[in-house]
């Protein structure tokens, strides 16, 4: 058998810190993301003078630096200080009031949760952070079923900064209205990198990852164009360990055009599978705004209801939200037109854009 003849051997891998490929991974410097780094700080700083701090809606499509710019701002600050407690949650994992406040009591060490009842540990929770002031940061917050704990830290919790961060620009609105004139949260919109942006981003972590040298020229810039036209770093960054691993595998000293493009065509027959695991309806609707892209969201939802759409408004909105998140299609929103504010949705051919070298 001949499997394994010519490959590099371990000491000869392209790679220095694969790690640095993950979009998790927090770099030293967070390039162009320094205004919205400071907007988050301002909202926090009052609390390092004894005051309470401001409540912040953060919002923008997927893959372009919410979730880093804001990790970036609470490590620094707990540099800074450990008289203010950083507390994160990912909400696509804990997305109830009890899993919230247990998430929050094992992060300040109280271990004792087992069968006590949620107010019972919330006073845990209040004694010990009313001696202090928190940030509580609250990722993917439309994955939310309920806000009891939202009602009960901005009413019990004396200084805190709530920070909540969605894909979803108009998740806010939907909020119940007393919760709303309780946050009264200023709101930080991430837009997506321009290609000079992507390309220092994507440049830098090449220079985590990669060992000096292993790229050529061209076919770094073509993983940073698609990049930059998808709108998502993650797309980079994934593209970028594909043609490395694609590059060993052929005991190539070098990452090439070719193997940049080869990694291309891997994420384009996922792109298709991703498309094609939409269910009937969804499938649907997706094809009437293919049909009829740069129309406004009630215009859509009026041709989907005339061929027998079954859906209410707030419903078929939730849809294209959801593919607006999975990059179907992208949502302009237009203030103060003739019938007020409105949203136009563009079917996105992230298939064309990905395979068009």
């Amino acid at each position: 058998m001949t499997l394994f003849k010519g490959m590099l051997r371990a000491d000869e891998s392209l790679f220095k810190n694969e790690v640095a490929l993950d979009y998790t991974f927090l770099p030293k410097i967070l390039p162009h993301r320094e205004n919205q780094q400071r907007q988050i700080a301002a909202c926090i700083k009052p609390l390092l003078i004894g005051k309470n701090g401001k409540n912040l809606f953060i919002h923008g499509a997927p893959g372009i630096g919410k979730t880093a710019a804001m990790k970036f701002v609470l490590n620094e600050l707990e540099e800074e200080t450990e008289e203010v407690v950083s507390i994160y949650i990912n909400c696509w994992q804990k997305n109830t009031t009890f899993k919230i406040i247990v998430e929050i009591c094992e992060t300040l060490g109280y271990k004792l949760t087992h069968n006590k009842r949620t107010e019972e540990l919330f006073e845990v929770i209040k004694n010990i952070l009313n001696k202090k002031a928190a940030i509580f940061a609250f990722d993917e917050a439309d994955k939310l079923e309920d806000f009891d704990f939202l009602y009960s830290i901005l009413e019990e919790i004396y200084k805190k900064s709530v920070l909540l961060v969605t894909n979803y620009y108009n998740w806010l609105d939907e909020l119940d209205e007393r919760l709303k004139s309780r946050l009264m949260a200023e709101v930080l919109e991430f837009k997506p990198y321009n290609l000079a942006e992507t390309r220092d981003i994507l440049n830098q972590r090449m220079e985590y990852a990669f060992v000096s040298g292993v790229w050529e020229h061209e076919a770094f810039e073509l993983i940073a164009k698609k990049a930059a036209e998808a709108e998502d770093i993650r797309l980079g960054l994934h593209l970028m360990r594909e043609a490395g691993n694609i590059a060993e595998n052929q005991s190539s000293r070098k990452i090439t055009l070719e193997h940049a493009k080869e990694s291309i065509t891997k994420v384009d027959a996922f792109t298709i599978k991703k498309s094609s695991e939409l269910n009937e309806e969804e499938q649907a609707i997706l094809e009437i705004i293919k049909d009829n892209s740069e129309e406004k969201i009630g215009d859509l939802y009026n041709i989907y209801k005339s061929q027998g759409g079954k859906l209410v408004y707030k419903s078929f909105q939730r849809k294209i939200d959801k593919f607006h998140k999975n990059k179907f299609v992208s949502l302009k929103k237009i203030f103060g037109g003739k019938d007020g504010n409105s949203t136009i949705v563009q079917y996105a051919n992230i298939t064309k854009k990905l395979t068009d070298f």
